[in-house]
């Protein structure tokens, strides 16, 4: 190629000097240098400005077809074209340097951002090793490519790999020694023997096998290993420092990993605290007040110093009833709430007249409502739901206890129907006029162990188990319960249910003409 150079330049510029008159054409092998500096480098620019010195000499200075010049003031000519052919064909070798560096550090740039990018996108870090193997093989030039994790390279498993190479430990490779101060680009590579290794492997023996540890929280999870033929020779500087960042950043993902599950694992170990520690603050209030009341109640009954009358023994048996009964539903919410949670409620769901079901409830749990006024008002054409009526019980049960835990006894209690959220359903309404909920506390309303802190009762004022109760038997009977402030001014509770498809009405037929 550079000789086809000089022979084109010397063509050039005896046309230019014999047929045209240009008394001196020199210049012309100026053209041939850049191409060279350009095409081959500075070594190939210095050696055709050295050679187009002594063409020119050669053919064109008397006297010609020796090296002899005649005319000293041609030796500034010729001083000059070497001179300036050698200068010129160095700074167009520069410049082509330059833009090839420029053109590896975008191919890096372009690398090392897909393996970010990858690694980012992923939530598990293999997964996105696996997406990056690819391009690190093709950025490095490595013939093959594979990632193994684990705690040495003999116990590595492999992960992610490329190419007919096996995905195993070498006998013999060559380890990335980072330099001191960890700059990748005066890193060296250096020869490793694996006592452990009794033989070559057949796939490895025609290449020279690289690896890069992997390093997470400053310990060695794993190692980026590659094949390359033998005569590629080692990595540049360019590709060692690929695999260098690639390392840092396989290790700085699994070092994610690792504190995200710690984070994790800290934050269920601090819920499962305060769930423990708001229980027992719960249920101890709960447990103690109707268990207190039960052993004074049956202490004075044994007191063979007081004396009774009927009715003052059958007050007494009631406060004992009523506080058993109130110690039984707790003890059922929470078995409930573990059901729940464990998801093993499993509802027979039957068609029932929800007027029914809504009016049986109330005639058993009238009483807990104590003065409060009561209004029932359902739609008597209402469909059939279909749910489970034990759950169903409860649900409403649950739903009144609230009310009548949380409102004075002059709130005015409404039971109704109101349009459905969605065809198939039907959605029952318990609304009061009472004190309400903050607006913020509606959407927490149904979590366990929450209760609206007032004024009154501090944090006294239930467990905070019966609404989350509630939620999980209607979702399991596949409805849906949510909870808004009353257009009375109280609090809403809206309960919505499925309804029976074998009863639905079915759309009379279209009559067609004759």
């Amino acid at each position: 190629m550079v000789a086809s150079l000089l022979a084109g330049a010397t063509l050039l510029i005896g046309l230019l000097q014999t047929a045209l008159g240009v008394p001196n054409a020199d210049a012309v092998y100026l053209l041939a240098v850049v191409t060279a500096a350009v095409v081959f480098g500075t070594a190939a620019a210095i050696g055709t400005a050295v050679a187009s010195f002594l063409l020119y000499d050669y053919f064109f200075v008397e006297p010609t077809l020796t090296l002899s010049v005649a005319d000293r003031t041609a030796w500034v000519d010729l001083a000059l074209l070497l001179g300036v052919g050698a200068i010129v064909g160095q700074l167009a070798a520069m410049q082509r340097n330059r833009a090839e560096a420029a053109e590896r550090r975008g191919r890096e740039s372009e690398a090392l951002y897909a393996v970010s990018r990858e690694l980012a996108r992923r939530h598990e870090p293999v997964e996105g090793i696996a997406e990056v193997v690819p391009i690190l093989a093709t950025a490095t030039g490595m013939r093959s490519l594979w990632v193994g994790l684990g705690r040495s390279p003999d116990q590595e498993n492999v992960v992610a790999g490329t190419g007919p190479d096996p995905c195993t430990m070498p006998r013999i490779h060559c380890l990335l020694r980072p330099a001191t101060g960890g700059h990748a680009g005066t890193a060296d590579w250096v020869t490793l023997h694996a006592p452990f290794r009794t033989a070559e492997q057949p796939g490895l023996r025609d290449g020279t096998t690289f690896r890069v540890a992997i390093e997470a929280e400053g310990e060695p999870c794993g190692s980026i290993w590659g094949v390359r033929d033998i005569e590629a020779g080692s990595p540049d500087e360019g590709q060692t420092r690929v695999l260098s960042v690639a390392a840092d950043q396989f290790g700085r993902s699994i070092e994610r990993k690792r504190l995200g599950e710690r984070a994790a694992a800290v934050e269920v170990a601090r819920r499962s605290d305060a769930l423990k520690s708001a229980l027992l603050d719960s249920v101890s209030h709960d447990l103690r007040t109707p268990l207190a009341s039960i052993r004074v109640a049956a202490g004075n009954l044994m007191d063979a110093d007081m004396t009774w009358s009927p009715d003052e023994q059958r007050e007494a048996a009631a406060t004992i009833d009523r506080d058993a009964e109130r110690l039984n539903e707790l003890v059922t919410n929470l078995l409930d709430m573990s059901r729940v949670e464990a998801g093993e409620l499993v509802p027979r769901l039957e068609p029932f007249s929800l007027e029914d079901l809504v009016r049986g409830c109330l005639a058993r749990r009238r009483v807990r409502l104590g003065p409060r006024q009561l209004v029932v008002a359902l739609e008597p054409a209402l469909p059939p739901v279909l749910v489970d009526d034990l759950f169903f019980e409860q649900v409403l049960g649950n739903v009144l206890d609230n009310v009548a835990r949380h409102t004075p006894a002059t709130t005015t209690v409404r039971v109704h129907d109101a349009p459905p959220p969605a065809p198939g359903m039907v959605r029952l309404v318990v609304e009061d006029d009472g004190p309400g909920v903050p607006p913020e506390a509606l959407d927490r309303l149904f979590d366990k162990f929450f209760r609206v802190r007032r004024g009154s009762d501090g944090s006294r004022g239930s467990t905070g188990v019966g609404l989350s109760v509630a939620r999980g038997l209607v979702e399991a009977m596949g409805g849906h319960i949510g909870a808004r402030a009353s257009a009375a001014g109280g609090l809403a509770i809206d309960i919505d249910l499925p309804t029976d498809a074998r009863t639905a009405p079915v759309p009379p037929a279209e009559e067609h003409s004759p």
